[in-house]
């Protein structure tokens, strides 16, 4: 699994424009701004559905997301799309699969840490986490930090699609 998390890392800081990884499914089911959420959801995969690049997400950070693989899938289609700015890496991926319903949002700040937002785009979070590169673990988010940081990263991925 460390290789996997490596790779993520080196894709994130490899380039400006760059796409990489995801994450799983694992309930947060919290109230809140959801609703406009899943709206916007769906316009950021159709987004990247369409303008999307082609890529993957690697084996075994989908086994540590809890996004479900065949035993011979070494990796996940994906389409998606990454930005930098101020230092902070952004990415957002979706599933090449239509029998995979998973929309990523992954935010590498300059001090290494990762944080992770996996949503379905009919039913918004699912699961946010952050992996800390110094400890090796990825350890899950505090459900109000994690519902605001997802709100956060929906509403940059609406301006970006605006912008563009």
């Amino acid at each position: 699994m460390a290789r996997g998390w490596v790779a993520v890392l080196l894709l994130a800081f490899s380039a400006a424009s760059i796409e990489v990884s995801a994450v799983s499914r694992g309930g947060l089911g919290l109230p809140g701004p959801e609703a406009l959420d899943t709206g916007n959801l769906k316009s950021i995969a159709a987004w990247l559905k369409q303008s999307g690049r082609a890529g993957y997400l690697a084996g075994d950070v989908a086994d540590a997301a809890g996004i479900p693989r065949g035993a011979a899938e070494d990796a996940l289609e994906a389409k998606q799309r990454g930005f930098k700015s101020g230092g902070v890496l952004r990415i957002a991926q979706i599933s090449a699969d239509e029998r995979r319903d998973f929309l990523l949002f992954m935010v590498q700040h300059p001090e290494g840490e990762v944080f992770f937002y996996l949503s379905s785009v009919k039913d918004g979070l699912k699961k946010a986490f952050v992996f800390v590169p110094l400890k090796k673990a990825a350890l899950p988010l505090d459900p109000l930090e994690a519902q605001d940081g997802f709100h956060q990263e929906v509403l940059y991925w609406q301006e970006r699609i605006a912008s563009s």
